[in-house]
C-alpha cells in the first residue's frame, strides 16, 4: 500500500533508536518521517517547528472566532462605563 510521506527527510525506527539527536538534526529544522517497514509511523518534529505549528493553529482558531463574531452588533461604550 502506498503512503503519502509529508517530509523531505526519512529515517527508520532503528536509526531513530541508534541516534535520536542525529535523526532530528538530519531534518535540518524540518520534520523527519519515521518509517516502520517502509510505512510512515510518525513524524519527529523539532521543538522550534512544533512551536511555530502550534502558534499557527492558535492563530487559525482565533481568526475563526473573530470571523464568526464579525456580524454581531457593535455595542459602543465609553471608558467611564467600563
Amino acid at each position: 500500500m502506498a503512503s503519502l510521506i509529508l517530509a523531505e527527510t526519512t529515517a527508520s525506527v532503528s536509526e531513530l533508536k541508534r541516534n535520536p539527536m542525529g535523526t532530528v538534526a538530519a531534518g535540518e529544522g524540518s520534520p523527519v518521517a519515521i518509517l516502520n517497514r517502509n510505512e510512515p509511523a510518525f513524524y519527529c518534529v523539532p521543538a522550534k517547528a512544533f512551536e511555530a505549528m502550534m502558534e499557527r493553529l492558535e492563530d487559525l482558531e482565533l481568526n475563526a472566532i473573530a470571523e464568526a463574531r464579525k456580524d454581531q452588533p457593535v455595542i459602543k461604550v465609553t471608558l467611564d462605563e467600563l
